[in-house]
């Protein structure tokens, strides 16, 4: 734990937060600052920064909480889809250095779009290029 971390805080129960459910390693919550109506972060417990640094059983019981409050959230807000995000590291836009997966509930006409829309469109690679990030990325 860092005890300068909101999320670390609020997993220890040090700061109040609006509980959604939890269970050994993981902790959900409703966003103190939503995008949409019951927008719910889960955390893990433990400290971590980024999803790669995570022990195994640690994801398992992040992506298990997950799994498990999604139905409410989508029936609790009326929707049937729900963007599921991590901000893997601050270049990724992660604002809070703590491990966390974003539920927002979303519907169309909501003003959300694809992750497409996040990016400029036009950045397009050659088959050759393509080609070379794959080489990278396996070895």
């Amino acid at each position: 734990m860092i005890d300068s971390c909101i999320f670390c805080n609020i997993a220890l129960k040090k700061i109040d937060a609006r509980m959604v459910d939890e269970n050994e390693n993981a902790i959900a919550f409703l966003d103190a600052f939503p995008l949409k109506d019951g927008h719910t972060l889960v955390i893990t417990k433990k400290h971590y920064e980024k999803l790669q640094d995570v022990e195994p059983d640690q994801i398992i019981d992040l992506f298990k909480l997950v799994h498990k409050i999604l139905p409410s959230i989508e029936k609790g807000t009326g929707v049937q889809s729900s963007l599921i995000a991590i901000h893997n590291g601050k270049d990724a836009g992660q604002v809070i250095p703590h491990l966390h997966v974003h539920i927002v509930p979303r519907r169309i006409g909501d003003g959300g779009g694809p992750i497409h829309s996040m990016f400029d469109s036009s950045h397009r690679l050659s088959e050759h290029e393509m080609d070379e990030v794959l080489k990278r990325i396996r070895q």
